[in-house]
């Protein structure tokens, strides 16, 4: 009879709040709602109806056309050939930073003397803004830069890296993946300092090498923090602008020219707002895809070790 009572009460509470609870939790929520609202949801909305409109960016007159900008989309080269570099741009600099911030945080986890010097050093392109990052690497990749001047004592010949376009794109997701690598970095330290080290010792007393330990212990383990830094990586990608503008301007002939790029370039420089709305939505969209892809692909949210 106490369980039947049990079971009865908790069905109700289930059913049915106290008022007192729904207004506090009303009240906890009401600022973030809003907040959400005016700078999320509201903007969002705002620009999917821009997309759908004629606007030159002056006045207030917007001129509704429903889908012919996306319609436009499917016959432009522009758009054609900005998806490619991004989706290539993309793809680097996921492998890029998973592999990197993997290996990284491998090394920093080790015992070692000045560790947490080394993990500071390596942060501090993080936190550096995008604009000096790229200002930097600009004159370093300069033909009578520092990079140019190592490779020549060497005795290899320094390719104009910003003025060929397979070059400028390597170096851009180089400079990119070399940015964000202390954070990956960190992250992946994180996860590494979770995972029990009697697995690691169990794994040790059958007789399995490092690599063995690597491969059958730590990668699984660090599935879902691989997923969360692929998916950040290539969100980081995708809306990828100012490292891009100050580093290469899109160029050589277009071979940097991310969505973002032309995004800006369409909205800002031509003045069709509506079209370059159109753009961005597409940016979304592929992201989304994306990432719903990667979730399925890594089995987010299963556990690792089944």
């Amino acid at each position: 009879m106490a369980l039947l009572s049990l079971h009865r009460g908790y069905r109700r509470r289930g059913r049915r709040y106290p008022r007192e609870e729904i207004l506090t939790a009303a009240l906890f929520l009401t600022p973030a709602v809003v907040i959400l609202g005016a700078f999320v949801i509201y903007p969002i909305g705002s620009a999917a109806y821009l997309s759908l409109t004629e606007w030159s960016g002056f006045g207030t007159v917007q001129e509704f056309i429903g889908l012919d900008n996306y319609r436009r989309l499917l016959h432009d080269g522009e758009v054609g050939n900005s998806l490619l570099v991004t989706v290539l741009y993309g793809t680097g600099v996921t492998i890029g930073s998973c592999v990197t911030g993997l290996g990284l945080a491998i090394l920093l986890d080790a015992p070692m003397r000045g560790r947490t010097i080394y993990r500071t050093i390596y942060f501090f392109p993080v936190v550096t803004s995008a604009v000096a990052v790229a200002v930097l690497w600009r004159d370093l990749l300069d033909p009578a830069g520092f990079v140019g001047a190592a490779l020549e004592r060497v005795g290899i010949d320094n390719p104009n890296w910003l003025g060929n376009r397979w070059l400028a794109l390597t170096a851009l997701t180089l400079v990119t993946v070399w940015k964000n690598l202390g954070f990956n970095a960190v992250l992946y330290l994180t996860a590494l300092q979770a995972i029990p080290a009697g697995l690691y010792e169990a794994g040790r007393l059958d007789g399995a090498s490092s690599y063995q330990l690597l491969r059958r212990i730590t990668v699984p383990l660090l599935a879902p923090m691989t997923f969360f830094v692929s998916v950040q990586a290539l969100v980081t990608s995708f809306q990828s602008f100012d490292l891009v503008y100050v580093l290469t301007n899109g160029g050589p002939l277009g071979g940097t020219d991310v969505l973002g790029m032309l995004t800006y370039r369409t909205s800002f420089r031509l003045g069709e707002f509506g079209y370059g709305a159109s753009i961005a939505f597409v940016t979304l969209a592929l992201v989304l895809g994306v990432t719903l892809v990667q979730w399925r692909v890594s089995g987010s949210g299963r556990s690792p070790l089944q």
